[in-house]
């Protein structure tokens, strides 16, 4: 389960901690004010801190030196920025993703390696698509799409095998190559090759659907 702070809870901080929560994700919201985490909706099963992101002992309390990612996603870029660097640099929080209002400071947000979403549409979506990214290692982003390699998960399935030609057509994606759990063999799959549990898989799937498909991902 990857564990997520959310600073910030206007309309992309609530939407994005919903859609979290929906995906089994244990999600912290931190704000400032207090009547800001009313926008939380009623399916959101996380928790609410009340306090500046940006201060450290606010970060201990929502659970920083356990989180595998801190969204920074409140309506101002100066805040937003020094939540990114407090949990970057204090509490070295693997991956913290800032979202940014003013374009004139992409080039300096790229220069320090921040990883950002800038614009006000659709923000929660691509913020919440580079966070279930992590389940697996992230290795690049084409447009629409990212290339993960993950271990492949069929616990609860039921099945104890799939077929490639199956789960590239019922979720829309495509396996690039795929290696045996035992290591035993590697190979770049044809519409007959069959994955098992543990199976090491390099994959390309769009944003949108990582939600979705994120239960096969170990």
């Amino acid at each position: 389960m990857v564990n997520v702070i959310i600073v910030g809870c206007g309309r992309v901080g609530s939407q994005l901690a919903t859609m979290l929560s929906s995906n089994d994700a244990n999600v912290c919201v931190v704000d400032r004010k207090a009547e800001a985490l009313s926008n939380l909706s009623r399916n959101f099963n996380g928790t609410t801190l009340q306090g500046e992101g940006f201060d450290e002992s606010v970060l201990v309390r929502a659970g920083v030196e356990e989180a595998d990612v801190v969204a920074a996603v409140t309506s101002s870029d100066s805040a937003n920025f020094m939540v990114a660097e407090t949990a970057r640099r204090i509490f070295h929080v693997p991956h913290v993703i800032v979202r940014l209002y003013n374009p004139a400071r992409e080039r300096a947000h790229m220069q320090l390696g921040l990883d950002y979403v800038c614009g006000t549409s659709l923000v929660a979506e691509e913020v919440f698509s580079k966070v279930m990214s992590g389940h697996g290692s992230h290795l690049d982003s084409f447009g629409d799409f990212e290339i993960l390699r993950f271990s492949f998960n069929l616990e609860g399935t039921g099945l104890k095998q799939m077929k490639v030609a199956d789960l590239e057509r019922n979720h829309d994606i495509r396996i690039v190559v795929f290696e045996r759990r035992d290591g035993s063999a590697s190979s770049i799959p044809s519409r007959d090759s069959v994955l098992y549990h543990g199976d090491s898989v390099v994959a390309c799937i769009r944003h949108d659907l990582l939600g979705e498909f994120s239960k096969f991902m170990q």
